[in-house]
């Protein structure tokens, strides 16, 4: 059952209203907006602030909590917050609507705090509804919570063993990438009667405002909460030749790695070409045997110049490489002074002095 989704009408919101549009219906938009009320922060929300900011209209992005994307790693959520301030839009937290009232000339949102915001159209984008309601689940025993949602195990079967579901109708992640493993899975439960593939523990997440924004992995808050030791390593996309060929300067890759084993157990990146950027590191992420560390990035070789080099400057500033120590010929001598028997070939042309000057 891949019901899917569609974007959630509350019934006090009157959608029939030429002015009054959901993330479907704007997308028919006929009328060129000035202005933009957007009710509800979430991904949704967010991206379509920036759709329409980067076409220079004033936008007020409605919050009904406290920061945008809270599920996300604070630094990436304060980053857009910032960068939706600096361009122009206006975000008001911890606000809900009283009442939405539909005028000729645009809508007036009445705040439940007592304000009062009108604009030309409004975008209300507060969450999706399973598209179950049709389908008369409950002849057959099965039911859905209250956004129609229904509940799977591991193999995605619901309440009903011959029944699965997959995709946006099961909820979290709510991801088309997931969604078509989901699919996957479920196909080999119901032909099979077991399924021995599994979704990924890391799931990515790619997030389209501008700049985007993905991330993998565990955020600093998780790892705090559950008190494990770990290090940040950061590079800035503007110290990047790549980047600033290009002119993306906006962003940062931020790398969450254990600090005693080296284990890499988060990645969050910020800026253009994020959702792309992202999948370097979920590669190391999933590697087996110790495969998975930071070092990977420190002692690797990328090409120059990359958006990918960011790695390396993430990994580089936190761990510091073993001093390597130079004969007088420019041959490695990692064991100190004098040389190693390697170097036989060109003892004799080395002076009986100090060797040149280490570097890290």
């Amino acid at each position: 059952m891949p019901a899917g989704s569609r974007p959630y009408h509350p019934a006090d919101v009157d959608f029939a209203h030429p002015r009054i549009y959901d993330s479907d219906s704007i997308l028919s938009l006929h009328h060129e907006p000035r202005h933009v009320i957007i009710y509800g922060a979430g991904v949704i929300g967010c991206e379509y602030a920036s759709i329409f900011r980067g076409m220079d209209v004033k936008v007020d992005l409605i919050n009904t909590r406290d920061r945008l994307l809270a599920f996300l790693d604070q630094e990436m959520s304060d980053s857009l917050s910032y960068h939706f301030w600096n361009s122009g839009v206006v975000i008001r937290h911890n606000e809900e609507y009283e009442k939405i009232e539909g005028c000729d000339d645009g809508v007036i949102m009445h705040l439940k705090s007592g304000k009062k915001l009108k604009a030309d159209c409004l975008l209300y984008a507060n969450g999706r509804t399973g598209n179950t309601d049709s389908l008369a689940l409950g002849n057959i025993g099965l039911e859905t919570d209250s956004r129609g949602q229904l509940k799977v195990n591991s193999m995605y079967q619901t309440a009903l063993p011959h029944i699965y579901a997959v995709g946006d109708v099961i909820g979290y992640p709510s991801l088309a990438s997931a969604a078509y493993d989901q699919g996957r899975i479920a196909a080999q439960a119901l032909v099979k009667g077991e399924a021995t593939a599994h979704l990924i523990e890391d799931i990515p997440t790619g997030i389209y405002t501008i700049p985007e924004i993905s991330s993998v992995g565990k955020t600093e808050q998780q790892l705090t909460a559950m008190k494990v030791p770990y290090e940040v390593g950061r590079a800035q996309f503007k110290h990047l030749a790549r980047a600033q060929i290009v002119g993306m300067n906006v962003g940062t890759l931020k790398i969450l790695f254990h600090r005693e084993t080296k284990e890499i157990l988060g990645i969050h990146c910020f800026g253009e070409r994020a959702a792309e950027i992202i999948h370097i590191g979920q590669a190391i992420m999933e590697q087996k045997g110790g495969g998975n560390t930071i070092e990977y990035f420190v002692n690797t070789t990328f090409n120059y110049p990359t958006m990918a080099e960011a790695y390396r400057g993430s990994g580089a500033k936190r761990l510091k490489p073993p001093v390597l120590t130079l004969c007088r010929n420019g041959h490695p001598s990692p064991h100190g002074w004098p040389p190693p028997v390697a170097h036989s070939d060109c003892a004799a042309a080395i002076p009986d002095d100090k060797p040149t000057q280490p570097y890290a």
